[in-house]
C-alpha cells in the first residue's frame, strides 16, 4: 500500500497535468487585465506549471509531515537534466551557433532539387532533430524551435500551419536522438543498465527513426507548401532582422568548442556549470557578436522539469507495478500513452527497475517512451524548452496542449508503425 505522503503525490502530480490544459484559459484570463492579472499570467506560464505545484507537494511535506522529511527528499532528487537543459539552452540559443547552424542548414537545403523554401523548412524538422544525437535532443530542440519561429512564425497567421510544424518537431526531436546511446533522456537513463551502446542503438533504433523523421518531415513539408510560401500577414511590418556583420569563424568555433564542452561533461553539473560561467564571461567580452542570451527562459525550462523531478520522485508505487505486469507489445503502446502524462525519461527509468525483463520487453519500453514523446509539453524534456521559444507566436502566447496532442498524433503513428516492424530478437 501507497504512503498517505504518496497518495497526495500522485493527486497533486494529476492536477499539475490538469493545470497544463488549462494553461489557454488562464491566459486568455490575464490578457483581460484586472486585479488579478498577474496571478492568471503566472498560472498560463507552462513552464511554471510543475514548479508551482512542486512548491505545493514540499508545503504539505513540511507541514503536515515534518520539515526533515521534507528536505530530506529534496536531497535526494537528481537535478542534473534540468540544470544540464538550463546550461544548453542558453550556450545552443547563442547567436554564433544559430548561424552556423542556418549556414549548414542552407547548405544542405540548396542540395536539394525544391523551392528554396520547401528545402530549407524539410531539412530544418529532419537534419536538425537528428543532430540531437550528437549534440543531445535539447540543443536540437532550441536550434530548430529558434529557425522556425525566426523564419517562420513570425510572418504567418496561420494556427494551422504552427500546430501541425510543432506536432512534428516535437516527435521528430524525441525520436532524432536514439541514433546514439547518451544523447536522448530515456534512452540515456537506460543505457547502461540494459548494456546498450550506441552501436545498438544505431542497429535497433537509429535507422527506423531516421526514417520516421524523414517521413514526418516530408508529408509535413507537402501539406504545409502554401503556408510556406505565403506572404507576411502585412506586408507594412517588416520582420527581417536588422542587418548586422557576420559572426567571425574563429567566434563560432568557440562557442563550438563550448557545446561540446558541456555535451560531454552532461552528467557532471559542477564542470558543466563552470563552463557556463566561462561562457557568459566570454559572451560579454564580445558583445558585438551576440544576440541576448536566453536565460530567463533557460531557467523557466530548468524549474519545469524540477518541478518534474520532484512530483515524478513519488510515482514509483503505480508505474513501476503497471510497467511490470505489461506484455511487450501492449507496454509499447502502454509507454506511448503514460509518456504523454509523465516523462519519458522517467518512465524508461523505472522500468528499468523491473526484474526479469527480455531484450524485447525492454525494446518496447524505449521505444515506447520515444515515440510519444511529442504528444505533449511533459512527455519529453526537450519538450518544455520548445514550447518557451515558441508560444509567443500563438494567440494569447499559449499553445493548446489538446490542440498539440492532435497535431502529434499522425506523426506519432508513423513513428509507431516504424518501431513496431519485425526486430529480430
Amino acid at each position: 500500500m501507497p504512503a498517505t505522503k504518496e497518495l497526495v503525490a500522485t493527486i497533486i502530480f494529476a492536477i499539475a497535468i490538469l493545470h497544463t490544459f488549462s494553461v489557454p484559459v488562464f491566459a486568455r484570463l490575464a490578457n483581460k487585465g484586472g486585479r488579478h492579472a498577474g496571478l492568471w499570467h503566472l498560472l498560463s506560464e507552462v513552464e511554471a506549471v510543475f514548479g508551482v505545484w512542486a512548491c505545493v507537494l514540499l508545503a504539505y511535506m513540511a507541514l503536515f509531515i515534518n520539515v526533515q522529511d521534507a528536505v530530506g527528499y529534496m536531497d535526494r532528487r537528481d537535478f542534473t537534466e534540468p540544470a544540464f537543459v538550463f546550461v544548453i539552452m542558453v550556450v545552443a540559443a547563442s547567436r554564433p551557433i544559430l548561424e552556423l547552424v542556418s549556414l549548414i542548414v542552407g547548405a544542405l537545403s540548396r542540395a536539394l532539387p525544391l523551392r528554396k523554401e520547401y528545402a530549407m523548412y524539410f531539412i530544418i524538422m529532419s537534419v536538425v532533430p537528428l543532430f540531437g544525437s550528437l549534440i543531445t535532443e535539447p540543443a536540437a530542440m532550441t536550434l530548430a524551435a529558434l529557425m522556425i519561429r525566426n523564419r517562420y512564425f513570425l510572418r504567418s497567421t496561420h494556427d494551422r500551419f504552427k500546430y501541425l510544424t510543432i506536432g512534428v518537431l516535437f516527435v521528430n526531436i524525441s525520436i532524432g536522438g536514439v541514433l546514439t546511446a547518451y544523447a536522448a533522456p530515456p534512452v540515456l537513463m537506460v543505457a547502461n543498465t540494459f548494456g546498450w551502446d550506441s552501436s545498438f542503438m544505431l542497429l535497433h533504433f537509429g535507422w527506423r527513426a531516421a526514417l520516421a523523421v524523414f517521413i514526418n518531415a516530408g508529408l509535413l513539408t507537402y501539406v504545409c507548401r502554401d503556408a510556406l510560401v505565403a506572404p507576411a500577414a502585412d506586408p507594412n511590418i517588416d520582420n527581417s532582422t536588422p542587418t548586422r556583420p557576420p559572426v567571425p569563424v574563429q567566434v563560432m568555433a568557440i562557442h563550438l568548442l563550448f557545446l561540446v564542452a558541456v555535451v560531454l561533461s552532461s552528467h557532471h553539473p559542477v564542470i558543466f556549470l563552470g563552463l557556463l560561467m566561462l561562457f557568459l564571461g566570454y559572451t560579454d567580452a564580445y558583445k558585438v557578436h551576440q544576440n541576448p542570451l536566453m536565460i530567463r527562459e533557460g531557467l523557466m525550462v530548468g524549474f519545469f522539469l524540477a518541478g518534474l523531478v520532484v512530483l515524478g520522485g513519488m510515482q514509483k508505487w503505480w508505474l513501476q507495478d503497471l510497467l511490470g505486469g505489461l506484455s511487450p507489445h501492449v507496454l509499447f503502446w502502454g509507454a506511448a500513452a503514460l509518456t504523454a502524462i509523465t516523462d519519458n525519461a522517467a518512465l524508461t527509468y523505472l522500468g528499468s527497475m523491473v526484474e526479469g525483463t527480455n531484450e524485447l520487453w525492454r525494446y518496447m519500453l524505449v521505444a515506447g517512451a520515444v515515440t510519444g514523446g511529442g504528444l505533449t509539453v511533459i512527455a519529453n524534456a526537450p519538450n518544455p524548452a520548445g514550447f518557451s521559444i515558441l508560444k509567443g507566436s500563438f494567440p494569447d502566447g499559449a499553445i493548446s496542449p489538446l490542440k498539440l496532442l492532435l497535431s502529434a498524433a499522425i506523426p506519432t503513428l508513423i513513428t509507431a508503425l516504424l518501431f513496431l516492424m519485425p526486430i529480430g530478437f
